[in-house]
């Protein structure tokens, strides 16, 4: 490590997290290959990852790990098959555990004066030490960066891409469940924990929400509860049948976020997306409209064969006018726990700043 990153923060040299709808070189994927991750679906969520990797490649790269050449060559033939372009596509190897690129992977973060791409490392402790044959996908930052060599930033605290959202200005929003939970970094307070987020993301102002949606084992991700679309916009989950299990949390969150404010004190846009009824009749799983993934130039939207999938994307078009809104049937994908958001990371550019 140079004297600069063992010394200095990434704010302190520059750099920033930036919004989701800037613009992306790439976007980060692992195959799915666990039959424990997906019971009896397994097939069909490749099939899904094939059209995400269709849809999302005509826009930006996609680095793909994969866990040894025989997978590399079934993923390859499966590829060929929907005619994708080999020369948007560099397969990554590593024996990894599990699919969720957004928890385990690194946060980029740019210098947009300097031009220069950086990552942030954090501790990947598998969602408060619940899955101990997940750990090995904590390594999956050193791997990347054998090959590209960039600054790195080890804070040294738990932390999950999926739990936080920035609006690529200042404020960043996230859930006291998972944040503040006792089985991530129980030595520090919120105050501690806004800290190293102002140091390393370039945030100055929080919106905490309280609670996650059921069935979800990461203790509350914000990317199934609400999502920045843009710099004064947020989308909310909501829920409109008290009965419902998820119904008093939901209310809560969208309580809270029609008093926010952005960083510069200016009110919160907040648009209510509604959710799908329950998608597995054994147990309640976290499937969600705002664990959307933002390309370059599609939306990439979980659908689950309800009758909401289509106010969804509707709403949600009307959120992004200048990008094609796809919907990708997610309803195997999410018998994982999680859904487009959770199994990705983008890569930002550094040569081409893209703004809301």
């Amino acid at each position: 490590m140079s004297e600069d990153l063992a010394l200095k923060t990434p704010v302190e040299l520059g750099y920033r997290m930036p919004a989701e709808w800037e613009n992306h070189d790439a976007i980060w994927l692992s195959w799915p290959h666990d039959p424990l991750t997906f019971p009896d679906c397994l097939e069909k969520v490749e099939d899904t990852y094939v059209q995400i990797i269709k849809e999302i490649h005509e826009s930006e790269n996609v680095n793909l790990f994969v866990k040894d050449k025989n997978m590399k060559e079934k993923v390859t033939h499966m590829l060929q098959a929907v005619n994708v372009d080999f020369s948007k596509i560099t397969f990554f190897m590593f024996n990894y555990a599990d699919v969720w690129f957004r928890d385990y992977g690194p946060t980029f973060v740019i210098n947009d004066k300097e031009k220069k791409l950086a990552m942030v490392n954090w501790i990947f402790n598998c969602w408060g030490e619940k899955y101990d044959d997940l750990l090995k996908d904590k390594d999956i930052p050193q791997v990347i960066n054998k090959t590209l060599q960039l600054p790195c930033f080890k804070p040294q605290i738990v932390m999950e891409g999926g739990s936080i959202d920035v609006n690529g200005k200042g404020t960043l929003l996230t859930t006291e469940q998972c944040l503040l939970n006792s089985n991530r970094n129980p030595n520090l307070t919120r105050e501690d924990i806004e800290k190293y987020l102002k140091e390393h993301l370039d945030v100055t102002h929080f919106i905490w929400l309280k609670n996650g949606i059921c069935g979800d084992d990461t203790d509350g991700h914000i990317d199934d509860l609400a999502r920045f679309v843009n710099p004064t916009t947020i989308v909310c989950a909501y829920e409109d049948d008290p009965s419902d299990e998820n119904f008093a949390a939901l209310h809560s969150n969208y309580e809270v976020l029609k008093k926010a404010t952005d960083q510069d004190g200016n009110k919160i846009n907040v648009v209510k997306l509604p959710m799908p009824d329950k998608v597995s009749c054994e147990e309640m799983l976290p499937a969600s409209y705002t664990n959307f993934y933002i390309g370059n130039t599609k939306v990439l939207i979980p659908t689950f064969n309800h009758k909401n999938d289509t106010v969804a994307l509707t709403i949600l078009q009307k959120l992004f006018p200048d990008r094609k809104i796809i919907g990708i049937n997610c309803k195997e994908l999410v018998n994982g726990y999680g859904t487009i958001h959770c199994i990705s990371q983008q890569q930002p550019s550094t040569t081409t700043k893209q703004n809301r």
